[in-house]
């Protein structure tokens, strides 16, 4: 029933933004093992830059997730890209969703 209420609120949430070339939609995904962030333009359907933590690191899941937040800033400043629409895909805005936020603000993108 979870799973049914996020996809439900992530496509309520996705009716309203939308990423294009100067400003992608920054879309994260938790699962139990691993957090993923995108940079997706919605114009053409691509998706520019993917980061993800599945390799094992020290620490916790909250730290794996900024880090994965810092990495998607650099590989978007590396594409000359500053500012992206942050898409939580239907989670709460705290814990791990919130960590890539914050990471992605410290590593220079702007939302």
């Amino acid at each position: 029933m979870d799973k049914i209420a996020r996809q439900k609120r992530h496509n309520r949430i996705r009716s309203h933004m939308h990423g294009t070339a100067g400003k992608p939609r920054l879309v994260v995904y938790k699962s139990l093992m691993a957090t993923y962030a995108q940079l997706v333009n919605d114009d053409k359907g691509v998706t520019l830059a993917t980061v993800h933590d599945l390799k094992k690191h020290k620490g916790t899941k909250l730290e794996s997730a900024k880090e994965v937040g810092m990495n998607i800033a650099k590989l978007a400043l590396a594409q000359k890209i500053s500012e992206c629409v942050f898409d939580r895909a239907g989670y709460k805005y705290h814990g791990r969703v919130k960590a890539v936020a914050e990471g992605a603000r410290e590593g220079g993108l702007q939302f």
